[in-house]
């Protein structure tokens, strides 16, 4: 597709990945889907999608040396969007069933089971965009779609260093609150996911893709 923005969808074994990658063709982008290593760099964006559990997304990912290819395209700023267990990944760690696996350590923070009395959280559900988000640009009273017993509930992120903007973070609530996306230069993430969030989810990437 001629002058359409080039992205990349992780290819590492995740189930459900069509579905991304027909929903980013569908407002506007050229989709690869792949985990080489030249596809997963040089692409305008990469989308890190996920279902399941945590250690199983972090087993995939190191199998086609994801970790070191993601953190060489934030460091390089090069934009990146993690999907539903791709946005877990990026905290530093996950607890299921009491068991610890550690994630990319892009973000303080664990991601651990919902305080509700009903797991999964499956349906739709409203958000609390941050202030001067760019994902959520015209979509603050829209509803997202949500599928996930796990989740951040708390955030400690501190910025160190005086001239780096801090993250933008977008809040949800289901028994209590949890992270539902975070924005932090280059790499986005949302616990919901965008392409079964009908148009309101169609919205929320074409924000995406006019960042890249």
């Amino acid at each position: 597709m001629s002058g359409a923005p080039r992205v990349t969808v992780l290819d590492y074994g995740s189930g459900n990945i069509r579905s991304a990658v027909r929903a980013l063709e569908r407002v506007g982008a050229d989709v690869t889907l792949s985990h080489d290593p030249a596809d997963v760099t040089e692409a305008a964006g990469l989308v890190v999608p996920g279902v399941g559990a945590f250690e199983a997304v972090m087993d995939g990912l190191r199998a086609v040396d994801a970790p070191r290819l993601i953190g060489r395209r934030i460091a390089g700023n090069r934009p990146v969007l993690g999907i539903c267990v791709g946005m877990q990944v990026m905290f530093e760690r996950g607890v299921e069933h009491g068991v610890p696996t550690d994630g990319l350590g892009e973000w303080p923070g664990t991601v651990e089971r919902l305080a509700a009395d009903v797991v999964p959280h499956m349906g739709w559900n409203t958000v609390e965009p941050a202030a001067d988000s760019a994902l959520f640009a015209g979509l603050a009273d829209e509803r997202f779609y949500f599928v996930h017993s796990y989740g951040v509930q708390d955030w400690t992120f501190d910025v160190t260093i005086p001239t780096m903007a801090a993250p933008r973070v977008t809040w949800s609530r289901h028994g209590g609150p949890f992270i539902a996306a975070v924005e932090n230069g280059p790499l986005s993430a949302t616990q919901f996911h965008p392409e079964k969030s009908a148009d309101a989810g169609a919205q929320l990437l074409r924000n995406w893709l006019g960042t890249l």
